[in-house]
């Protein structure tokens, strides 16, 4: 299924939708043109269960706010979530290890959220959902589904969040244990690490601890 307009392209395939941007229009056109087609488009795609989204960019590079201005018109749909913005940049520059990025919501059961580098998330977890990075994965909200960090193999990723009750925490291939540890756990922010090959928790005060890359703040 193909729904075709001047400057946006959304296909069907098997496990979602891809929306295909024109990289030579100017980008307040392609912005119109995406808002208009989201929100009167009448086709069943647009309504109903989640679906998930690669956005593609062809060769326009964006700064981030600029990509923001994407997102923003595809969340107006809120069975739309995207999984994917590829672009140039995307392509070719990996992120850097210390580069953060925020996103805000609720993923809630039955959706995936996979982040290519370290994830700031401001929203909750529910059970049945899953966050998954490459880099640390950073919950402001609880968790009470399931975040794997450290997904290509890196042992030294953590997982934190303000509360912790997951159905289960990985990092790179060390899976935590069932649900039962998570019980009458303490209130405050804690975060999951590997020692010697097997997951930990701790509070997050402690967390230069395990990652002394972290700058700590010492008062005045």
């Amino acid at each position: 299924m193909t729904v075709k307009s001047n400057h946006v392209t959304i296909k069907g395939i098997k496990d979602g939708l891809v929306f295909l941007l024109d990289d030579e229009c100017e980008l307040q056109q392609l912005l119109d043109e995406l808002r208009y087609k989201v929100e009167h488009s009448h086709q069943n795609i647009l309504t109903g269960p989640i679906i998930h989204v690669d956005v593609k960019l062809g060769k326009r590079i964006v700064t981030d706010a600029q990509k923001e201005m994407i997102l923003d018109i595809l969340k107006q749909k809120g069975n739309l979530l995207v999984r994917s913005v590829e672009s140039p940049l995307a392509e070719n520059d990996r992120p850097k290890e210390e580069e953060l990025t925020t996103m805000t919501g609720i993923v809630r059961s039955g959706q995936a959220l996979h982040h290519d580098g370290n994830l700031l998330f401001l929203g909750d977890v529910n059970p049945g959902g899953t966050i998954t990075c490459t880099g640390d994965v950073f919950i402001l909200g609880a968790l009470r589904g399931m975040a794997h960090a450290g997904a290509e193999g890196k042992e030294e990723s953590i997982i934190a969040a303000s509360y912790l009750s997951p159905t289960q925490l990985r990092i790179a291939e060390v899976y935590s244990r069932p649900p039962d540890e998570w019980e009458h756990r303490e209130g405050s922010m804690e975060f999951a690490f590997l020692r010697d090959g097997k997951m930990q928790i701790d509070k997050i005060t402690n967390i230069t601890r395990v990652r002394p890359d972290f700058k700590m703040f010492k008062g005045v």
